[in-house]
């Protein structure tokens, strides 16, 4: 057994939150470095190794740092996190400590590095039952299914925090069996404000919501390398309770695009050839390496479920971190401006979002047998009311014939109705009456996608006319 351990003065030269240091031996790839100087101790990573020149990533700050009065010592680790099911109902920095005032971890069953283990190709199940967030344009027309990755892309200004706070409270797995895997959400909050950081608090206290998750908070003050770590520590803790624990996990990520700027931040600082706007060319893996940590396993019976969220620079869908993420995941919720302009909430353009893997979470079984069929109307009418808009503009109200008035009801209707649900949760049975309420609007003969027999039946049951 090795008792002492190896300390280096030889640092090269400081650069933002990174440190060189030359002729270290033997030193590991993601090894975890104590750091000590005039000013106390510190922790950090080895990010890179270049012959005997090792590049550290300081966890703190590297003001005030300087060739000779700093000592790097080698722990021979890697980053860790303390998991157990005590976990549950914390809040926590980016560094995994406790900043809810409840004291420290208590019953740590283990401690797991947090770059997790990836899921055997040969034993991930295919995504798979109906996640319901109590939101209409999403459990209805891009439905979330357990195990899928289903990122949310935003604007500036936009309500993405209200509504990333929405889906924490209201999220859920409908019980289908005594069996059923208990529902929990692991929250983590990337580079965001005082402001922000206390909105999330409350909202989450007041709901309850606090008592069935994991908060994950890194402030916008904090270290650029707190941020790289936030998310894959929120990761580990979603499959321990998931993988370990058989609970169903839904991990809600917030900011994407400022974990994405920490990585760009870390990469110039480290002096690398940029690629599409300054982010690293590596950007794609290091995202992948986030988002392919959500799925189901054979055999175990917890899941993880992904959202993350993602600020879109001058709302362009094809700005590297939202242009990467929709490579990775399957499908979109795109919030749009010029709903939100009209004051409803949640501001969800309906026919820019997509949800690939819907057809795997819906149906006989799972939701309603008309799921599908009702979700392709509501999309088939929406899309020929904005056609009917544009038309508007050019001929006038008048040079429109009644049925293509109808459609402009229809999308008033849906807009303020359907869409416009507010703050509170709908289940899935609102949600359908909802639908149904604003598809009557329309003509019998121009429900195409409908069943006859399905539509005379709700007419029926409403005592509408056919």
């Amino acid at each position: 057994m090795k008792l002492l351990k190896e300390g280096y003065k030889t640092i090269e030269k400081i650069a933002g939150p990174l440190l060189f240091v030359s002729k270290v031996a033997r030193g590991g790839i993601g090894e975890i470095v104590k750091i000590e100087s005039n000013f106390g101790e510190d922790y950090g990573q080895i990010l890179q190794i270049v012959d005997d020149l090792c590049v550290i990533q300081v966890f703190g700050e590297t003001m005030g740092l300087a060739p000779n009065n700093t000592v790097v010592w080698l722990e021979r680790d890697v980053v860790k996190i303390p998991l157990g099911i005590a976990l549950q109902g914390r809040m926590l920095n980016g560094r995994a400590m406790p900043i809810d005032g409840e004291g420290p971890i208590s019953c740590i069953e283990k401690w797991a590095p947090i770059q997790g283990n990836a899921i055997n190709p040969w034993r991930r199940k295919s995504p798979h039952e109906f996640i319901e967030t109590g939101i209409s344009t999403i459990d209805l027309m891009n439905t979330l299914v357990k195990g899928q990755k289903l990122p949310i892309f935003t604007g500036s200004g936009l309500p993405a925090d209200k509504l990333a706070a929405q889906i924490v409270k209201y999220a859920r797995t409908p019980a289908t069996s005594a069996d059923s895997s208990p529902f929990m959400v692991v929250f983590a909050a990337l580079g965001i404000t005082q402001r922000e950081a206390s909105y999330f608090r409350e909202a989450f206290r007041e709901s309850g919501s606090i008592y069935r998750g994991v908060f994950f908070f890194n402030l916008a003050g904090d270290p650029s390398i707190e941020r790289i770590l936030t998310p894959r520590m929120a990761l580990t803790v979603a499959e321990y309770f998931a993988f370990e624990k058989g609970y169903d996990v839904l991990v809600v990520l917030t900011d994407m695009l400022h974990y994405c700027e920490a990585l760009r931040e870390i990469s110039s600082a480290r002096e690398e050839i940029p690629g599409r706007r300054g982010f690293p060319s590596y950007m794609y893996s290091d995202l992948a390496s986030i988002y392919e940590r959500a799925g189901c396993i054979s055999g175990i019976k917890g899941s993880i479920t992904q959202i993350p969220i993602v600020t879109m620079p001058d709302d362009d869908l094809t700005h590297p971190v939202p242009d990467l993420t929709g490579y990775i995941t399957e499908g979109q919720i795109v919030m749009d401006r010029e709903l939100h302009g009209k004051g409803i909430y949640p501001p969800i353009d309906v026919l820019s979002s997509l949800s690939r893997l819907m057809n795997k979470g819906i149906g006989e079984g799972s939701t309603v047998p008309e799921h599908r069929a009702l979700s392709d109307q509501l999309y088939a009418a929406y899309g020929h009311f904005k056609d009917l808009v544009r038309l508007k503009t050019i001929i006038g109200e008048e040079g429109l014939t009644p049925t293509e008035m109808s459609y402009l009801s229809f999308g008033e209707k849906f807009e303020s109705e359907f869409v416009n649900q507010g703050e509170r949760r709908r289940s899935l049975d609102e949600t359908l009456e909802h639908a149904w309420n604003c598809l009557l609007t329309l003509p019998k003969d121009e429900l195409h996608r409908l069943p006859v027999n399905l539509i005379d039946e709700v007419m029926l049951k409403r005592g509408t006319k056919a």
